[in-house]
């Protein structure tokens, strides 16, 4: 379960010179690096590419993810993102492992924010390095698209015309069959970390997060 903490400070962050199912199974490598953040404040993508330099790198991708002004005809005026830390941050750990397994890459950077995301602030981060661009590029791509579909996080659309909707692309997505069975946060099963008392399932719950 989540402990309260203040809101202005990072959820938490792994900084992992390798990564292996939590174990030691693999010689120590410093030059590997692999990072993992939930954070209520800017995503910093300067600290990014400085966390995947490499010496052994000929190529560095980084994608950001945005807020966006319009969905279809619908306006936003601005997101809300929500999950459980813990669960969250297991998920991601599993997905730099199984990108680090497909692909030859050197580090690994992935930072998510939770609470308000305003327009045109980034709700997510990914940055990879690897000897050769077509290994980064992919690498990168899949990591974004298969966190869209697994990791346990919500988003919530707060819309110009005073509705929300709250969303998991696992679920509510396209694709070619039922995403995960995911449902957002629930404070009698878990405290969810966010950064403000809005929750589509206890709008007076607190706020949570790691400490």
């Amino acid at each position: 379960m989540a402990a309260s903490a203040a809101a202005t400070n990072p959820l938490a962050t792994l900084l992992l010179p390798y990564f292996c199912g939590g174990q030691s199974e693999w010689p120590l490598d410093q030059h590997r690096k692999r990072m993992i953040e939930l954070t209520n404040q800017p995503i910093e993508t300067d600290q990014l590419l400085a966390a995947v330099q490499n010496r052994n790198a000929g190529a560095v991708v980084l994608f950001v993810g945005v807020t966006r002004e319009f969905t279809g005809d619908r306006q936003t005026q601005c997101l809300d993102y929500e999950c459980y830390p813990e669960m969250a941050q297991a998920k991601l750990a599993e997905l730099v492992e199984q990108a680090d397994q497909r692909w030859d890459v050197c580090d690994i950077a992935v930072v998510h924010r939770l609470g308000r995301v305003e327009l045109e602030e980034a709700s997510v981060a990914i940055a990879v390095s690897a000897p050769h661009r077509k290994a980064a590029f992919e690498a990168g791509q899949w990591l974004i698209d298969t966190l869209k579909e697994v990791v346990p996080i919500w988003k919530c659309e707060n819309w110009t015309d005073g509705t929300t909707e709250w969303v998991h692309p696992g679920l509510n997505g396209p694709g070619p069959g039922p995403g995960p069975a995911f449902s957002p946060p629930d404070p009698s099963r878990a405290n969810p970390a966010r950064a403000d008392a809005s929750s589509p399932a206890d709008a007076s719950s607190a706020r949570e997060e790691l400490n």
